[in-house]
């Protein structure tokens, strides 16, 4: 009877390190974010010898990017529908939340990025400093999607993703100058094509049991959404790749060392 309860319990071990190894190799690397659609400023300096108008910024200014709360798209699902219900707060004030969630996060996110790699980034309001030369980075979101957690978390591979994109301007002004746009792009992220639970608990069961494989799967599955999944999730990720670009643009025009970028 000792040996069919040890073997039992030896075999459940064998199915969650299965479920985990291989639900960790489906879980990581999902989820991303992309710069697309960049596009150089096309002013006479920029053109001479393919090359871009010389910066020298002593400051970064990073605005808060515009955002339409009726654009705004909350969970489906049933169960955040319910949960918004019982808070008391109507669709329209949650959308408004979400949209100045993420319009705060994106803002301090670049900054934050910036400073890290030694550049001096601050948030920005209103009218800069006219004495200074300063870059300017500004945007707007075109898409915040919360998406379906319920369909991300049962099904994966990309039903029910989150999503947050947006259009991206950087701008250079001089002292006592007017600014001009040095480059544009696009800036999107999303939550990517996370295997649900259904699919890692597939991929468990071959070493062993079905229903210990789901649960493996269910918990690494609910620690990737957590850390993965949702607007604000995606709102870090595409200011990290904002952040990213800028850095990029500052080693092309000479005022960033390409040491420094990282």
């Amino acid at each position: 009877m000792l040996t069919s309860v040890n073997f039992i319990k030896k075999n459940a071990t064998r199915s969650i390190c299965a479920a985990l190894v291989c639900g960790s190799a489906l879980l990581s690397g999902c989820a991303g974010a992309a710069v697309t659609n960049m596009s150089a400023a096309n002013t006479p300096d920029a053109m001479q010898a393919g090359a871009q108008p010389t910066m020298h910024p002593d400051t970064i200014y990073v605005y808060t990017f515009a955002a339409d709360p009726q654009q705004v798209k909350l969970d489906s699902g049933m169960l955040q529908k319910l949960k918004t219900q019982m808070s008391g707060s109507t669709a329209a004030q949650q959308q408004v939340a979400d949209a100045g969630e993420v319009r705060e996060q994106v803002a301090d996110e670049i900054v934050q990025k910036l400073q890290a790699i030694g550049l001096h980034a601050v948030r920005a309001d209103g009218p800069v400093p006219a004495d200074q030369n300063v870059l300017l980075v500004q945007g707007s979101f075109a898409t915040i999607d919360s998406g379906n957690r319920r369909r991300r978390t049962l099904i994966g591979f990309g039903a029910g993703k989150s999503e947050v994109t947006s259009s991206v301007q950087i701008l250079y002004q001089p002292a006592g100058g007017a600014p001009r746009v040095v480059q544009s792009f696009s800036a999107d992220a999303d939550s990517g094509r996370m295997p649900g639970v259904v699919e890692t608990a597939g991929v468990g069961a071959a070493a062993g049991s079905i229903a210990t494989s789901a649960a493996a799967g269910a918990g690494l599955h609910g620690a990737g959404e957590a850390r993965r999944a949702g607007v604000s999730a995606d709102a870090k990720r595409l200011a990290d790749a904002v952040a990213k670009q800028i850095a990029q643009t500052g080693v092309a025009n000479g005022w960033i060392p390409a040491a420094q970028k990282s």
